[in-house]
């Protein structure tokens, strides 16, 4: 099996860049924008139930930093594996790529049960934390959507865990069908819940939690099915050697999720505070609209961030295979075309936020909603997201150096964008200039990272072209 594996995946070593890039990162960028689409998709649907409107929409943002700390545990065990998988092939090692699979497995299945845990023991002041008391409506809100999301955590946890899995034994197209089913089962019964059942906020919950079921049963079903890395009963004891390489290169993946997640604190307990404060803002019909807005810049921001992460993510097992073969030269041309396609990517959204915010808003219910909401809305968009070129060529960084088993550059570039800018923005920029502060907070964070992100960018092509780069010959390259 370890001598089919190799031989199966040496066409990463071969094939055309562009199209190994086609092959691989389309599929892991609908992936990623359909599991975008469960929140985002719950969010459109409460935003037009008039029963719900801007009240749900604060508390889905209240969540949402919940569910991306599940995400943030899953990723780190799933992106590391596909790397270290991806790393072992290219050395001929199935050996430990297959025990790094199984470790896997078991370690999603035993740090999700404890997240649930956690949750539902501790519901109340884990919404406080994340500014849910903004009004008493918003707080009933969150803890109800809360509770039933808590439930789903562990089959959300395995789906997402396993989808990077899938994607390095050389399954992109299935790993995306499986998320596609989930997200499509979601779009169907989150109208049929919450409108016709009126279920509201458990509605919206139960039908996401249904979706990711049916994605987590089609992850388990293919690890009885994966083609180049079989992993046995064996590979299922840990192994803290293999599962340690493991969870240092997916590190990366968890620190960006989870360094999210502080910077989404401390953003929403500031909305919280200086909203009180604003004139408009600070009275209690109105308390909620800051938060349910920020929310959802913050969900557009996600759909251009999925597909930025997918591009760069489905890049992982052809760069994991190239570095682990020593084809440095093929690495250093995978980097420039996924570096053109992040920036163009983020190019595309400022127009886009710049010129049709009102468009946006209008999906997410203002028809419904005071003047006030559609105004701060178009504010938000266009000040908010202004650096997002910077941030999609950020976010490939990240990646790729962690693709190459660059762990500590990629961990250190991601913690300074979403700790020490982020976080800290977060809380100064708002002393100065109140709730216009929060949306300046992100800008200046891409902006300034984007600066520590050149230099990296510089020294790894200089890497990737120095002599101790593997020479191929001319056609084995074919990376035009």
């Amino acid at each position: 099996m370890e001598s089919n594996s190799n031989q199966a995946n040496q066409f990463l070593g071969t094939e055309p860049i562009g199209k190994l890039m086609g092959r691989y990162a389309v599929p892991c960028v609908i992936s990623l924008l359909v599991g975008a689409l469960y929140n985002i998709v719950d969010q459109i649907f409460i935003a037009n139930a008039d029963y719900l409107g801007s009240y749900g929409n604060a508390a889905n943002t209240v969540v949402f930093p919940l569910t991306v700390i599940a995400l943030a545990i899953a990723v780190m065990i799933g992106d590391g594996c596909c790397a270290f998988v991806s790393l072992s092939l290219g050395r001929k090692d199935g050996a430990s790529a297959k025990k790094s699979v199984g470790n896997s497995v078991v370690l999603t299945l035993l740090s999700s049960v404890a997240l649930c845990a956690l949750y539902l023991a501790f519901a109340a002041p884990i919404v406080t934390l994340f500014g849910g008391t903004v009004n008493e409506e918003t707080f009933r809100c969150s803890m109800e959507y809360f509770f039933y999301i808590s439930l789903g955590v562990p089959f959300y946890m395995f789906g997402q865990a396993m989808n990077p899995v899938i994607r390095a034994d050389g399954s992109p197209k299935f790993a995306m069908a499986s998320t596609l089913a989930g997200a499509a089962l979601n779009i169907v019964l989150d109208p049929l819940f919450i409108f016709a059942f009126q279920w509201g906020m458990m509605g919206a919950a139960v039908a996401t939690v249904i979706g990711q079921v049916v994605t987590a049963a089609l992850a388990a079903w293919y690890l009885f099915h994966m083609k180049l890395v079989r992993p046995q009963r064996a590979d299922l004891r840990i192994d803290f050697g293999i599962a340690k390489k493991t969870l240092l290169l997916g590190v990366t993946s968890f620190l960006s999720q989870i360094s999210l997640v502080a910077a989404m604190a401390a953003i929403n307990n500031m909305i919280q505070k200086y909203g009180a404060l604003d004139p408009i803002f600070g009275k209690g019909q109105y308390a909620q609209i800051p938060m349910a807005v920020v929310g959802i810049v913050m969900k557009f921001f996600q759909i251009v961030i999925s597909i930025v992460v997918g591009m760069a993510a489905g890049c992982i097992p052809i760069a994991g295979y190239n570095m682990g073969a020593g084809f440095r030269q093929r690495v250093r041309s995978l980097f420039s075309k996924l570096l053109a396609a992040e920036a163009l990517v983020g190019t595309i959204a400022f127009l886009i936020v710049e010129l049709f915010p009102a468009q946006l808003i209008s999906i997410f219910g203002a028809a419904n909603e005071s003047v006030y909401y559609a105004e701060f809305a178009k504010k938000a968009f266009r000040i908010y997201l202004c650096m997002i070129p910077f941030a999609c060529v950020n976010k490939a960084c990240f990646i790729f150096l962690q693709a190459m088993g660059k762990a500590a550059a990629s961990t250190m570039l991601s913690m300074v964008r979403e700790i020490v800018f982020g976080v800290g923005f977060a809380l100064l920029l708002p002393l100065f200039s109140g709730l216009d502060g929060v949306l300046f907070s992100m800008p200046v964070s891409d902006l300034l990272t984007f600066f520590i992100a050149a230099f990296l960018i510089r020294r790894t092509y200089r890497e990737l072209g120095g002599a101790g780069g593997r020479i191929l010959p001319r056609k084995a390259f074919a990376d035009k």
